[in-house]
This record gives C-alpha cells, structure tokens and sequence, in this order.
C-alpha cells in the first residue's frame, strides 16, 4: 500500500519499535504528531507533484460547483489550499492539531475554517454539496464500524444531492507470496517501502524506511484496514448513497481489474428522486 508519502523528519523512538509484524495500539493522533506534521509536506514533489494534486484539485472544482466542500482529514491542506483558491469555499475537519498548525501557516481560519475531531463523528456547521476524503485516508479507521460511521457522518453533513469522493488503494493482496505476511511497496535510492498484512483482520502495516551510507534507518509507519471497492459500495448504501461512478484515477481513467486504486462518487438521492422511489414501492 505506502499509503502516504512519508514525513521526512525524525522519527521518534516511539515509533522505532519493532519493524515488522503487529504494530502497538496507537491513535491517529499520536501517529500524525508534530514531527510527522513538520516533514508531511513536500512542495513540487510526491502527493505535492502538479501532475498527482492538479488532476485532484480540477475534480473536484467540478463537483463542488457553486457549493462549499466538505474535507475529512484535512490534514495541512494539500488539496483545500488549492482548492480554495479556486474559489470553492473549503471547510476541514481534522483530529491532528499540529496538522492544523501547518495548514493555519497558509491559510486563515475565515478561509479555510477547520472543526478540530474525528472524521468519523466531528460535525461542522453548514450544508454542503459536496465532502471528501482522499489519499487512502478513510483507511486510517481501523474497524469497518468506524468506516461505516464515516459515510454516515458524509451524508449528515451533504445537501440532498450531494456527493462524497473517496480516493483508495485497492488492496494487493496478489502481491502476497504464500505464507509471507509482507511485501515491497516501494524501493528506491535512500528508501523503501515494506506492507506487512494481517488478512484476518484486513489490517496492514505500512513501514517507510529512510536512510543514508551510514548502517542505521529512519523508520515512520502507519497502520490501515484496507477495503474492498464491494465492501465500500455496501457501506455506502448504509448511509443511503449510491455510486456514482468510479474510476482508477482522478483524470477518468477506466477502472479494471488491474488497477492499484480508484476515485469512487457517492451520491445522496434529492427529495424528488427519493419520493419516486417510494411511489414506485407502493
């Protein structure tokens, strides 16, 4: 998975416990700290790269329309920022408080207003046409009850019609030789990438390890639930969604059986659509 471009400041000796198999019990909170917030942006390159963020930004621009948007886990605005400057009103909310500290050094709380909590029970004020949730990060709920809350927690915030984005990694479970709990996301000079899988639990582990000529590595790690795109549709309609549409990346692609991860568009029915629907019951 390498599920996030990795904070590339140092890493704490809390996090330098073992490095591979079960990770302790840790909140999000205590994961994404203020050394992760300092070293989580990388301007020009990364998830920061135009070519991956503008894609993003254009998409979304087109379904907020004339409407406010709604960002779960806003983190230090690498998509609100822009977003905003294109003339979307932006709302966030965000449970890290040194990741707000980092999107306040860009952006005031009168543009980019941000409600401190849990993107799973937080509530922000206002309607919305449209909420989203990028980069893997509805994964970040570790229980499928906590991910389910999230797409209730989208549609009590959305306007009837309105719309809820996730982008997500399909999981690579193909890449799993049999019996290895793990697997090489990504490797290149000065770093690697290593899953490790629970499959009882759907859980994994990401490792990011960082290091130089010397023998000793930075290791930042984040563990996940990862989904199925059916098991997402099924929380979706919980929440009375339907999708949308869904498609390998945020430029339209086609997605197939092959593709690593998808941008899927849930819709909340309007009233009129809704009383349809019930008339044709009856």
């Amino acid at each position: 998975m390498i599920a996030a471009d990795p904070p590339t400041g140092p890493i704490t000796a809390g996090r330098r416990r073992a490095a591979v198999g079960k990770i302790p019990a840790m909140r999000q909170d205590e994961i994404w700290d203020a050394e992760a917030a300092q070293g989580y942006d990388t301007p020009g390159s990364g998830m920061f790269a135009p070519e991956v963020l503008r894609p993003a930004v254009d998409f979304l621009a087109r379904l907020a329309g004339d409407g406010p948007a709604l960002e779960f886990a806003i983190g230090t605005g690498r998509v609100a920022v822009p977003l905003a400057e294109r003339g979307v009103p932006v709302t966030g909310i965000e449970l890290s408080a040194p990741m707000i500290e980092r999107l306040r050094a860009k952006a005031g709380a009168d543009t980019i207003p941000v409600v401190a909590g849990d993107m799973a029970s937080a509530v922000a004020p206002g309607a919305f046409t449209l909420v989203y949730l990028v980069y893997n990060t509805i994964s970040n709920l570790l229980t499928q009850s906590g991910q389910v809350a999230c797409f209730r927690n989208a549609a009590r915030h959305l306007r009837p019609g309105g719309r809820f984005v996730i982008e997500l990694w399909v999981p690579e479970l193909r890449k799993l030789p049999p019996g290895q709990p793990g697997t090489v996301g990504h490797s290149e000079p000065g770093y690697i990438g290593v899953d490790t899988y629970d499959v009882l639990r759907q859980r994994v582990v990401s490792h990011h390890f960082r290091f130089g000529d010397g023998p000793e590595a930075r290791l930042f790690r984040t563990p996940h639930r990862y989904i199925w795109p059916a098991e997402l549709d099924l929380m979706a309609q919980l929440a009375g969604f339907e999708l949308e549409s869904r498609h390998a990346d945020w430029s339209g692609a086609e997605f197939t059986a092959d593709s690593r991860s998808h941008v899927s568009v849930y819709r909340l029915p309007d009233r009129a659509r809704q009383s349809r629907a019930r008339r044709k019951e009856l």
